[in-house]
């Protein structure tokens, strides 16, 4: 149980990282963001997938699908909202949306679960979660009533494609669970990475297509944005391939090694580090420090996942 949840706290802070991405380049459109750190992914991918290769061979059509649907839910159509909201709302308030995903998770892993922990015994740990939750997002909404600048119908779609995120978040860390937990015998300490390259593999061709696809819109539609790589072709390449190796591989590796070490109640709610990563590394963008409601919002996230875990050890 330490393994796992060191394994994914690491995880939350490879992904606590693409928050602050969109707010690098924000020139630079959601579809960019998405197809490019995921076109990185892929092609970091396939270095790993020759080496992996005797592994790989043992998946099936039907494992290949299975990366195919996570790929696609959990990798680019999460990301395309959530940059989407980032770009629209800042970082702050899809972050605290996002900061839903560990009670989203954990109930519904509970209500799926072949043998639940009692909800009496799961509930504080969510209480406190959600009561982090709860002061962190009222002090981002103030800070948005406050500004006189603010756009409330983009903050308002922000808000929306937020919630987009969750709901494709919500299914994925699930689903990805149950594959690992229904593929036990060769769920060894290697078969972590090679499901992570597998789902980069799967994410290729999807990435592809998509960067092709908005390339000929942007060329039909005459957008002014310089296509294939933009204004800034260093800087995008880097943060692409930084994202796609922290934040997707090494992310995916952390997550599926905690994934297998972890009952699906636990792992959703220690999605919070996430959440936790995400509003330090904004913070530290801003260059400014968190209010005492968000310091004392974030201490509840944490006393909720010691709480968690005490409750899984019974």
């Amino acid at each position: 149980m330490i393994h796992g949840t060191l394994f994914a706290l690491a995880a939350g802070c490879m992904w606590g990282l693409v928050f602050v991405g969109p707010l690098l380049l924000p020139d630079y459109p959601p579809a960019m963001h998405t197809f490019g750190r995921y076109l990185a992914f892929g092609l970091i991918c396939l270095p790993l997938a020759w080496l992996d290769r005797v592994r790989l061979r043992q998946l099936r059509r039907a494992d290949w699908v299975e990366a195919l649907k996570l790929a696609l839910v959990g990798n680019i159509v999460y990301y395309f909202f959530l940059s989407s909201a980032i770009q629209r709302a800042g970082a702050p308030l899809p972050t605290v949306v996002i900061g839903t995903l560990p009670v989203a998770i954990a109930l519904v892993s509970n209500w799926r679960a072949a043998q639940p922990v009692p909800w009496a015994r799961l509930l504080p740990s969510i209480c406190l979660i959600a009561a982090g939750i709860a002061l962190v997002n009222q002090v981002e909404l103030t800070a948005l009533r406050a500004d006189a600048q603010a756009d409330l119908s983009r903050y308002a779609w922000g808000g929306v494609l937020a919630v987009g995120a969750v709901l494709c978040w919500t299914w994925y860390p699930i689903r990805n669970a149950e594959w690992l937990r229904a593929h036990a015998d060769r769920s060894d300490q290697k078969m972590a990475s090679t499901w992570a390259t597998a789902q980069g593999i799967a994410t290729l061709p999807l990435a592809l297509f998509g960067y092709l696809g908005f390339w000929v819109w942007s060329s039909v539609t005459g957008s002014a944005f310089d296509m294939p790589l933009g204004a800034r072709p260093v800087p995008y390449l880097g943060l692409m391939f930084a994202l796609g190796f922290l934040a997707s591989w090494v992310g995916s590796l952390c997550w599926n090694e905690a994934s297998q070490r972890l009952p699906g109640t636990l792992s959703g709610q220690l999605i919070v580090f996430e959440t936790l990563a995400a509003l330090c590394f904004t913070f530290a963008l801003r260059g400014a420090w968190p209010q005492w409601q968000t310091l004392m919002g974030a201490g509840l996230l944490v006393a909720g996942v010691v709480w968690a875990l005490r409750a899984q050890r019974g």
